[in-house]
């Protein structure tokens, strides 16, 4: 199984049609959930052998009925012939670790499964004879252990190379994150009860052996040695067929290679076909690419010194890009440009080995999300806090921020950071706008009501009450993970960000509680009338930006509470 995006750039992928990919990613689930049945049916050996016989007859009658036999064995040898296509389209073999873990695992798997499905789906159709659990289990854990441990490789082998498949399928869906660690969880269950499941059977196998003598299996029909030995020949020909293609291929593009220079005299020579990009990594040239390849973001660009008259016009999604970002002319993405003769470019964003090598396979390495922004600050805390020892300090800081948490998260949000004693918070990364907007302002009015309960707990230590001064807007942000080492952290930037931490100074100006901006209020479906709104400057933005001051939200907190 294999990623249903399409890659290209760094990946040396050459994007499959729909179609392919579609095929490719059914072919492969059908097989997993082959493979995933007969784990469970392993699993029940944690039970008994009866009950794994049981269980037996239930897969057994599903998957070797004629429709199932058919979409099973249809679905292996497409599935095993999409593979082959797939390696001979690769334009290069040097991969991403995960994507050569799952080529090397998948090109292993048939010559792992061969023994075992010769030795009992063929050897029941030859024979008429069905094997039954304890003779299985007696041939694998007593008479032939070296064989057992060959299945228990087969069986990691085969379930890590479909769920590397999975994760490459679902990785871009919006809810992946949230759902990976319970996925991941029952990856491994699944396998680890299989294998204490057959360990638990081979055990109780063993001690009925030696109670009453082995099962004797009558000798194997010669034709499943022939079947066997051609199965072998016939994936492993089809490997060295596609891999002797791959070079034929290689020979013929060496006669019309296309020459990319680079500054400081590097030059790299690459067939035709092949993106600047695939170039740089080829040759190990450092080329900054953060979305991977993919033509989603502009950092690989290049400014084209020599060759351009020549160069084929950049593609729909280039063009696209080029224009959002203002590109001059000659400049181009190195990951969409092929170039079909020779050229010298210049990357314009240099690499550099002060920082971490750019991510290129999560999908929070940049992307452009509709999200509200909450700011909240404590007002006077600074002088507060000179009257206090520092522990005091810590200790209520610690307590406002476990607040703060608790509800942004309590409520669908992420805390971004905390800042002295203020603190940032994003809503709607994961989810949509409208509901974003409300679930910040309900945080908006449980971070007010948790400072205002905070206040009267320790209103014997403090002089004066806990005040807050809060800033919420909602727009259009760059979301992704930024920093540097363990410093690295998921974060948003742009002109939402700013506006929402100036309408949190302006509450401190306005003696407010919360400033919150009209579009918040309006997306998030809530009428707080007219009478508050206006329209103020914000710092660094030319156009105004219009707002509703709250000096308290208290009847923010009533008009969230009405029915309806």
């Amino acid at each position: 199984m294999t990623d249903n995006a399409v890659r290209s750039g760094n990946s040396g992928w050459v994007p499959a049609r729909p179609s392919v990919r579609a095929l490719r990613l059914t072919t492969g689930l059908v097989i997993f959930s082959f493979v995933a049945t007969h784990l469970l049916n392993h699993a029940m050996g944690l039970v008994s052998l009866d009950a794994m016989d049981v269980a037996r007859g239930w897969f057994v009658g599903f998957w070797r009925s004629t429709p199932a036999t058919i979409l099973f064995y249809g679905s292996v040898l497409v599935h095993a012939a999409l593979a082959m296509v797939a390696l001979y389209r690769r334009r290069t073999l040097r991969m991403p670790p995960g994507e050569l873990a799952q080529l090397v695992l998948g090109l292993a798997v048939p010559f792992l499964v061969i023994p075992h499905a010769v030795a009992t789906r063929l050897h029941a159709v030859l024979t008429g004879l069905e094997d039954t659990y304890d003779v299985v289990v007696q041939a694998l854990w007593v008479d032939s252990p070296m064989v057992g441990l060959r299945q228990v490789l087969t069986l990691l082998v085969v379930w890590t190379h479909g769920c590397i498949g999975i994760h490459f399928w679902l990785r871009h869906r919006s809810w992946y994150p949230a759902a990976a660690p319970w996925l991941f969880a029952v990856a491994l269950l699944i396998p680890v009860l299989a294998l204490i499941g057959f360990a638990q059977a081979g055990k109780e196998v063993a001690g009925l052996v030696a109670r009453y003598g082995p099962e004797v299996r009558g000798p194997d029909p010669p034709t499943l040695e022939w079947v066997r030995s051609g199965a072998y020949g016939l994936f492993g020909g089809a490997i060295a067929a596609t891999l002797a293609a791959r070079g034929v291929r290689a020979l013929r593009r060496r006669r019309t290679l296309v020459r990319i220079a680079y500054p400081d005299r590097q030059t790299v020579a690459v067939p035709r076909g092949f993106s600047v990009l695939e170039a740089s990594r080829l040759a190990g040239i450092p080329h900054v690419s953060v979305c991977g390849g993919r033509g989603r973001c502009s950092t690989c660009r290049v400014r084209i010194v020599e060759g351009a008259d020549k160069l084929p016009e950049p593609n729909a999604d280039e063009r696209a890009t080029l224009d959002r970002v203002g590109a001059p002319q000659g400049v181009r993405l190195a990951c969409q440009l092929r170039p079909t003769a020779d050229l010298a470019v210049i990357p314009l964003i240099r690499s550099t080995p002060l920082g971490p090598r750019p991510r290129t396979d999560g999908r929070w390495s940049g992307e452009e999300r509709a999200i509200a922004v909450l700011f909240c600050d404590l007002r006077g805390f600074t002088a507060l806090s000179e009257q206090k020892l520092p522990f005091d300090v810590v200790h209520l800081l610690n307590q406002y921020f476990a607040m703060i948490g608790q509800v942004v998260e309590g409520e669908g949000g992420r805390v971004d950071k905390f800042i002295g004693d203020g603190a940032m918070a994003l809503f709607g990364v994961d989810g949509n706008p409208d509901r974003a907007c409300r679930q910040a302002i309900a945080a908006a009015c449980a971070v007010a009501a948790g400072v205002e309960q905070m206040s009267q707990g320790l209103q014997a230590d403090m002089s004066h009450p806990l005040r807050l001064a809060m800033g919420l807007h909602a727009g259009i942000a760059i979301v992704g993970e930024m920093g540097y080492g363990p410093a690295t952290s998921l974060t948003a930037v742009g002109d939402v960000v700013n506006v929402a931490s100036r309408l949190e100074g302006l509450a401190k100006e306005l003696d407010a509680e919360l400033v919150v901006s009209d579009t918040v209020v309006r997306r998030a479906g809530l009428d707080l009338g007219d009478g508050a709104a206006r329209d103020i400057a914000v710092r660094g933005r030319a156009a105004p930006v219009r707002v509703l001051v709250l000096p308290s939200t208290a009847h923010l907190r009533a008009v969230l509470e009405r029915p309806g």
